[in-house]
């Protein structure tokens, strides 16, 4: 006999998520929102077909967050089956500048073709060309406080 998942059975677990379609993929853009990283951690593999960033995100899942100072944890944010990756208003040659991820959306193309788009702070973006949708969003240490102790804030 199965069981369904519990919002309790992922209580302070790192994450491991994968996204296979749109819906899969606003869950895991949801969690990675206002993460932060170098250009410096950016690295696209042409032969292996993939892109990957090591972002430090916010964990929006913590549930204690009232409690204790915000955190954050360092995370792979891996895209597979890329065909391209084109960048808008990011300086790739200033590898210390750090970007903040904004959101991850996927444009749908012919069959399950499509681009994963990266939307970053002030108006940056990276557009992965993709043969098929697979991300993931995988924890990779023990969460932190949060530098600046503030949770980042958006405006209504």
């Amino acid at each position: 006999m199965t069981e369904d998942a519990r919002f309790e059975d992922g209580a302070d677990k790192p994450l491991n998520l994968g996204a296979l379609d749109a819906d899969d993929l606003s869950v895991l853009s949801a969690l990675a929102q206002d993460a932060v990283f170098p250009v410096a951690e950016m690295t696209w593999q042409p032969r292996h077909r993939r892109l990957a960033l090591l972002v430090n995100r916010v964990r929006w899942e913590d549930r204690k967050a009232g409690v204790h100072a915000p955190e954050r944890v360092q995370s792979l944010l891996v895209i597979d089956n890329v065909l391209g990756v084109d960048s808008q208003g990011i300086d790739r040659s200033d590898r210390d500048t750090i970007l903040s991820l904004l959101s991850v959306s996927f444009e749908p193309g012919p069959d399950a073709s499509g681009n994963v788009l990266l939307t970053l702070a002030g108006d940056g973006a990276l557009r992965a060309r993709v043969e098929a949708l697979e991300v993931t969003l995988r924890d990779v240490t023990r969460p932190y406080v949060a530098p600046s102790g503030k949770t980042p804030q958006h405006p209504d």
